[in-house]
């Protein structure tokens, strides 16, 4: 554990043994060595989100932003095109980067070659919206041209395949009819401010119960998609709650926390509800919760860093 990190993780254990006291029993972290993993999966957790608030704040090559680029780098090309008042653009990459995802040894390949049209035509938001068809045909010629090319572990299951409705041109036309030009990024915000109010924690559920419009784009997707929208500045939106409905890992994690076994009976809701309240006491948002849930139940009682 890293010097800075060993305050932070005897006040997350004084927090955590206080909330099984007075609040809700926790008996999935009664044993020391599975109160240590899950305190060291927050901390690791708390690190990756703040990764982003810190690239956030540092300078970004243009070259981040060009995908013939061997820098490109979808995230810090949102910045480059948020700095440059390009909503629209960041939005994209943002949603390109969760599609495609970041695979362990190939990076942003797949992310970059696809947004860069393999050297041919670069599938800008301005490019993929005026001719909604566009995309479809160009992904139909180059299939063969983008075979080997892999999706991230999160996205492993998806397809490239144009003719496909499950396929990346199917998810692309899904996402530009959600955003629905010449409706912009910042428009679709106005609008779902003025339906709902400016909480970013009532925006957040709003757009998230939205996207179910986005094929392909289940429960993981449309959390991380929107979850970093906020980080990047991009929307004023956080979740107010793990979202549990529909998840896997963080759903076991969290029935391994709250009842002592992954698989014990435990509600999405109920989930929802005892793990913002965790949260809060804690101090922690409700990424770090989901996402630190998700890794600690694969190994409960020896801390392992999981990566991709």
């Amino acid at each position: 554990m890293r010097g800075r990190d060993v305050q932070r993780a005897q006040q997350l254990v004084l927090a955590l043994r206080s909330f099984h006291v007075n609040k809700h029993a926790l008996p999935g972290i009664q044993s020391p060595e599975a109160e240590g993993a899950f305190v060291e999966q927050i901390l690791e957790s708390i690190h990756r989100v703040r990764y982003v608030s810190i690239i956030n704040a540092r300078d970004v090559s243009p070259s981040r932003a060009d995908p013939t680029n061997t820098l490109f780098d979808p995230i810090k090309a949102a910045i480059h095109h948020r700095r440059h008042n390009n909503l629209d653009e960041a939005c994209w990459l943002v949603f390109l980067s969760v599609h495609f995802g970041r695979h362990l040894r190939d990076g942003w390949r797949l992310c970059a070659d696809v947004y860069g049209g393999l050297g041919q035509k670069r599938w800008d938001w301005l490019t993929v919206t005026a001719k909604p068809t566009g995309f479809a045909g160009w992904l139909a010629k180059n299939e063969k041209h983008l075979k080997g090319r892999r999706f991230g572990n999160h996205r492993k299951y998806e397809s490239l395949q144009a003719a496909s409705a499950k396929g990346a041109a199917a998810v692309v036309a899904s996402y530009v009819k959600w955003v629905d030009p010449p409706r912009t990024h910042q428009g679709m915000l106005n609008d779902c401010q003025r339906a709902v109010g400016s909480d970013p924690t009532v925006m957040f559920d709003y757009l998230y119960h939205s996207m179910d419009a986005v094929a392909r784009f289940g429960r993981t997707a449309k959390f991380d998609y929107l979850t970093m929208l906020g980080k990047l500045q991009l929307a004023p939106i956080e979740p107010g709650i793990p979202y549990m409905s529909g998840a896997t890992g963080p759903l076991k994690g969290a029935r391994l926390l709250l009842r002592g076994s992954s698989g014990a009976p435990l509600s999405s809701q109920s989930a929802d509800k005892t793990v913002s309240e965790l949260g809060r006491l804690l101090g922690v948002g409700m990424q770090v919760l989901e996402d630190s849930l998700c890794n600690w139940q694969k190994s409960p009682k020896q801390f392992k860093p999981f990566r991709g």
